[in-house]
């Protein structure tokens, strides 16, 4: 025999937690663009989309812009970009302008790739969870560890002298 004690009784699973309701989609700003920031390294990626032809663009100073194509000249720098588009199906369908700073050329595609992802989310809130399922939405929190006093740097040591 079970016993009880309360209102719950001892040998039986808790009941499943609700799923969480979907989120309110957010408004884009006065020029129809919807914001979404990355990093990774020391590189930030500031991101805006918006419907329109498909081109991606990246600001280099105030007047001229680059296409992605000729702004990473790696395969694998253009594919990290152009991932949350394709998981998400609207390749061709997004204008993205991003603007750039610091890093290197690979820490500074994986920072567009989560500003994306980031701005497709709050486009589209029915994404949220193809973007998470591939990992788009996941900051990468290493960073370079810090040379310490006395070292050579990081982790390496000076030679050790025995005379």
């Amino acid at each position: 025999m079970i016993e009880t004690t309360g209102s719950t009784m001892l040998g039986t699973a808790p009941a499943p937690a609700p799923a969480p309701a979907p989120r309110a989609p957010v408004k884009p700003d006065a020029q129809g663009f919807w914001k979404g920031t990355g990093r990774r390294k020391t590189a930030v990626a500031r991101v805006r989309l918006k419907p329109g032809s498909g081109e991606i663009k990246i600001i280099i100073d105030r007047k001229h812009t680059k296409k992605v194509d000729e702004y990473f000249s790696e395969v694998r720098d253009r594919t990290d970009v152009m991932s949350p588009l394709k998981v998400t199906g609207t390749v061709g369908k997004m204008d993205v302008v991003a603007r750039l700073n610091g890093g290197g050329y690979m820490g500074q595609a994986q920072a567009m790739r989560l500003g994306i992802a980031r701005a497709l989310k709050d486009y589209d809130p029915a994404l949220e969870q193809a973007l998470r399922d591939n990992g788009f939405l996941t900051r990468d929190p290493r960073e370079v560890e810090r040379k310490k006093y006395g070292q050579a740097g990081a982790r390496k040591r000076f030679q050790l002298s025995k005379r």
